[in-house]
């Protein structure tokens, strides 16, 4: 009996497209034998027929067009590579309409029009795999769906960019700036010429958007979500990091109280414990720890960017989908938990570090602490170390447990003051559990 022939058609062959041509051509036979099917790259679509790539793609099966690709009737499977959120989505959503099945590593498409792709899978009888979206080639979609789907997820928190997380180690080992370590990461090419989408925050907030609606159900707007980036971190934090057993890190942080707590997710630097596993997770490593209340935490840790580690989750989503069109199962079932309210910032509780430049004169101190006292906020420790400029000093404060609310409002008042210099700088606290 002749095997099935399943026809794959990838749109977008920039360096993860590449990769899963390059990895499918080499591993195909093998991966078909496995799947009891025969697997084609069927076609793929590219900006420029000239271009010179790392892959040798026959000129026959290029095309200008992706949605010729999600429109072919004979392709099964939809490679979404492209990227962005606009003819992205308009391939994807053709595909869908036509009950194909959409593989897709696009967290920012998905984190924008996550419900609107859904709906059209749905309605159509099409399917959409998406665990390339988040960390690269570490399972965690597949982790919330199967592996942990008897819990319920107080806690998910992890660094999900690897772009800042390498910035953030070198200026650790080296003693650097931020500038100069960021003009390196551009030359190795682990940082985009305009590097805003990583560094301020934002690709994380996309990829924290999807766990958080893998978790609990509903899809939280970035303009929702605290986002902040890691521009301002400076060697003076790092160095009180390193003397207080913490090691700085941007985290993405989802946490709800059940049964009725609100939800929140939120995205920024983070002061964390070397006792913790994340903490010591350096380089362009990303690492998740998802704490269940049925298995307790549970940590995943591997390369969340890149040609390879991007294409491996692709192809495992291919071999799924694989198994969905020949078997009938595996499918992978929209979250239909009970949506939950966001938390307001009063609820959003934790421990702060505010590290500011002040004018170094008798009183200053008292006019903060009357300002931290007012806002409601209490001290835990004051350090003064030399400052920048002449007749300047840093002051650092660390607090006991506050709230967002309280704390924005007391950097606010801060800043206002006319002994301050600058804005200052703000960190959370993690007390995660070792």
């Amino acid at each position: 009996m002749s095997q099935r022939v399943i026809n794959i058609g990838i749109c977008g062959l920039g360096t993860v497209g590449q990769g899963v041509w390059k990895h499918l051509s080499a591993n195909r036979t093998p991966l078909g034998s496995r799947l009891g099917v025969k697997l084609v790259l069927h076609s793929a679509s590219v900006r420029d027929l000239r271009k010179r790539r790392a892959v040798r793609v026959p000129a026959a099966r290029l095309t200008t067009d992706p949605l010729t690709i999600a429109r072919d009737p004979n392709v099964h499977i939809v490679c979404e590579l492209i990227g962005g959120t606009g003819i992205a989505r308009t391939v994807t959503l053709e595909a869908l309409r036509r009950g194909k099945t959409v593989i897709s590593a696009n967290k920012a498409l998905l984190s924008s029009h996550g419900p609107e792709i859904f709906a059209a899978a749905r309605r159509h009888g099409g399917h959409f795999f998406f665990e390339a979206s988040v960390a690269g080639g570490i399972p965690i979609i597949k982790a919330l769906r199967e592996g942990l789907v008897a819990n319920r997820f107080g806690l998910i928190h992890g660094i999900l960019n690897g772009t800042c997380n390498y910035i953030l180690t070198r200026m650790e080992r080296e003693g650097a700036g931020y500038a100069e370590i960021l003009a390196d990461a551009k030359r190795l090419g682990y940082a985009e010429a305009d590097e805003s989408l990583d560094v301020e925050g934002w690709d994380t907030a996309h990829k924290a958007a999807i766990l958080a609606y893998l978790a609990h159900g509903t899809w939280v707007p970035v303009k929702k979500m605290l986002v902040e980036g890691i521009t301002r971190i400076s060697q003076a934090d790092i160095a009180f990091a390193r003397e207080n057993g913490y090691a700085i890190k941007l985290l993405a942080v989802i946490t709800r109280e059940f049964p009725q707590g609100g939800l929140c997710v939120r995205v920024h630097p983070t002061l964390v414990p070397r006792t913790h596993v994340i903490g010591n997770v350096n380089e362009v490593y990303n690492a998740i720890s998802v704490t269940g209340d049925i298995v307790g935490e549970t940590a995943y840790i591997g390369r969340g960017a890149g040609q390879d580690a991007t294409a491996s989750a692709v192809i495992s989503d291919i071999a799924d989908a694989v198994t969905l069109l020949c078997r009938g199962n595996l499918a992978m079932p929209e979250t239909k938990l009970q949506p939950c309210r966001l938390s307001a910032p009063e609820e959003i509780r934790g421990r702060y570090y505010i590290r500011m430049e002040v004018k170094d004169e008798p009183g200053v101190l008292a006019r903060i602490a009357g300002v931290t006292a007012r806002s409601g906020v209490s001290i835990a420790n004051v350090q003064q170390r030399p400052g920048r400029r002449p007749g300047a000093a840093s002051l650092i404060l660390t607090t006991h447990d506050s709230n967002e609310q309280a704390i924005r409002a007391t950097v606010a008042r801060i800043r206002g003051l006319g002994t301050v210099l600058g804005q200052p700088v703000l960190l959370r606290i993690a007390d995660f559990a070792a």
